[in-house]
């Protein structure tokens, strides 16, 4: 079973994309965020005429948004809202004994400092709450928690590790919060159970570079993790570099493994 995440930035903009995608790669489960759509014009024909007939779904307009479709059965689907916020940013779904979580954390705002950034003590807030509810969950269990969790946690997930320290996405202060996340469930980075962590490795490159693959100046913001009962099953893991010079490019590129 083929899982791919993707942060889309407009779902309805990347419908020709997720064609050639689908075509490529033959994803069984997308897990899509930043979908920018109210529920009523989500393009749910789009995505089943794609064989993705299963579909869950939870939006907002203009604003976050995260989907999970399949081409095999949903069920026992679920929302959670985090810090008092109904903001879409959390939906599960279980799908071939597997509890899928489809995560959206905030991106923080540019200022690294609580204090004088409301959006970074929110993205603090977000993680460790969630961090706190995982905790509480039966380890295992198979599960995957994936998306964009706006954290580039490793030196080699960021293009300058010595640059990027008070750059909100890499700051000692989010990577603390996202280790803590991780070990709630001694949960696995199934990407790095595959490509050495002393390997550079992105998956968001900024619209600000006028060349963004010559620059090369990207993170690694999403991220797939699985229980440890999964691990096992693992087959591959890829980063689907190529696609962000697909047009219209979201500033994200699709992760993908691959479980038995």
């Amino acid at each position: 079973m083929r899982i791919l995440t993707w942060n889309v930035n407009s779902i309805r903009l990347r419908l020709e994309q997720l064609r050639r995608l689908n075509a490529l790669w033959s994803p069984d489960v997308l897990c899509l965020q930043e979908t920018k759509v109210d529920d009523p014009l989500f393009p749910k024909e789009a995505l089943a005429a794609l064989g993705f007939t299963h579909q869950a779904i939870w939006g907002m307009k203009s604003y976050n948004g995260v989907a999970i479709a399949a081409k095999l059965p949903l069920t026992d689907v679920q929302t959670k809202a985090w810090c008092g916020r109904q903001d879409c940013r959390h939906l599960m779904a279980q799908i071939n004994g597997i509890q899928l979580h489809c995560l959206y954390v905030p991106a923080g705002g540019d200022i690294p400092d609580p204090a004088l950034n409301e959006k970074f003590a929110h993205k603090l807030a977000f993680l460790d709450e969630i961090a706190l509810w995982f905790a509480g969950l039966d380890a295992a269990r198979p599960m995957a928690v994936l998306g964009d969790f706006n954290v580039a946690p490793l030196p080699t997930d960021v293009w300058s590790h010595k640059q990027m320290l008070k750059v909100v996405s890499h700051t000692p202060v989010e990577v603390a919060r996202l280790d803590a996340f991780q070990a709630s469930l001694g949960w696995v980075d199934a990407v790095r159970h595959f490509i050495p962590p002393e390997e550079q490795l992105y998956s968001w490159w900024s619209y600000r570079a006028a060349d963004w693959a010559a620059s090369n100046r990207g993170r690694r913001l999403d991220h797939i993790w699985v229980t440890k009962s999964l691990l096992p099953r693992l087959r591959q893991a890829l980063v689907l570099r190529d696609t962000r010079s697909w047009q219209p490019p979201s500033d994200h590129v699709p992760v993908m493994v691959e479980i038995a």
